[in-house]
């Protein structure tokens, strides 16, 4: 009997800390559209783990935004505050596993050791958003000393041992992308997780990282077609091994361009870029927002 395919899935997955500005209008549309063109679903998932920045309010002004522009999505939205216990069962499987490990350094030692590995003229391996990799430190502990540690209740992050899980995947990651990345990459794209040194998967103030509860959810909801900008092109290396070793499904990505500001930077909300909310009070109709993605 034959096996009948999955839907085609897409989803916009904004986070409630801020308005929206038209570089989110770019690819909630992108991933409408591209939805709409297969016959295939349009998921709305809100990333509001980190409580302390995500507000109602802001959660408030995305749906206006996003039914002002047209787009309709598949209820229900999906909110990652209700799914928490799934991120836990992912991280406990790989602590299981052998391939995590509690990491206790502050910012500042972080930032110590760095500076004087490299006044020593020793360079610091950088991840590609330019933060430098982990020292580390904890990685060789052993698991009495970890125990100590943990019962002292200092805070922590769970990091992945990188080395330990790029041997647990075995065979080289790659994906399949349809769109482009930063240098127009495209086609079969070759993962590169050790890029990015040992990630965090989960915080004493935060119970998951991005990198983990984005593979989770995008599983949890079936999703098949990552649409995405062109700023996460190279955390897809790091998804795809959180995939391999946790056993997931690997959607198709396409990553699309960005809007930048005059001054040549992705647009932020956190910077207080120009937002949608504001555009429509300078009168501006959708359609004419639609127009400016042109």
């Amino acid at each position: 009997m034959p096996i009948t395919p999955p839907r085609p899935t897409f989803r916009f997955a904004p986070s409630p800390n801020g308005l929206l500005h038209l570089g989110h209008a770019l690819s909630a549309i992108t991933n409408a559209e591209m939805a709409e063109a297969c016959n295939g679903s349009f998921l709305l998932r809100l990333e509001d783990i980190d409580r302390t920045r995500c507000r109602p309010e802001f959660e408030a002004a995305i749906l206006r935004d996003l039914a002002w522009l047209g787009l309709r999505w598949e209820e229900p939205v999906r909110r990652q505050s209700d799914h928490l216990p799934l991120y836990a069962q992912a991280l406990e499987r790989l602590k299981r596993m052998g391939l995590v490990y509690p990491a206790f350094l502050t910012r500042g030692e972080i930032r110590a050791a760095v500076t004087a590995a490299e006044e020593d003229g020793r360079p610091w391996p950088r991840d590609p958003d330019g933060a430098a990799h982990y020292p580390g430190l904890e990685r060789g502990w052993s698991a009495a000393e970890r125990a100590d540690a943990l019962r002292s209740d200092r805070p922590h992050a769970w990091r992945l041992d990188m080395a330990r899980a790029l041997q647990a995947a075995g065979a080289p990651l790659s994906w399949a992308e349809s769109g482009a990345g930063p240098q127009g990459e495209t086609g079969t794209i070759q993962a590169d997780p050790a890029a990015w040194g040992d990630v965090v998967l989960s915080r004493s103030d935060a119970p998951s990282s991005y990198h983990l509860s984005v593979v989770v959810d995008d599983a949890g909801q079936g999703v098949t077609h990552v649409v995405r900008g062109r700023d996460l092109f190279h955390a897809t290396s790091v998804h795809r091994l959180l995939q391999k070793l946790l056993g997931l499904p690997e959607p198709l990505y396409h990553h699309h361009r960005l809007i930048l500001g005059p001054d040549g930077r992705k647009l932020s909300k956190s910077l207080g870029d120009t937002g949608l909310e504001a555009l429509r009070a300078r009168g501006l109709s959708a359609q004419a927002v639609r127009d400016l993605l042109l």
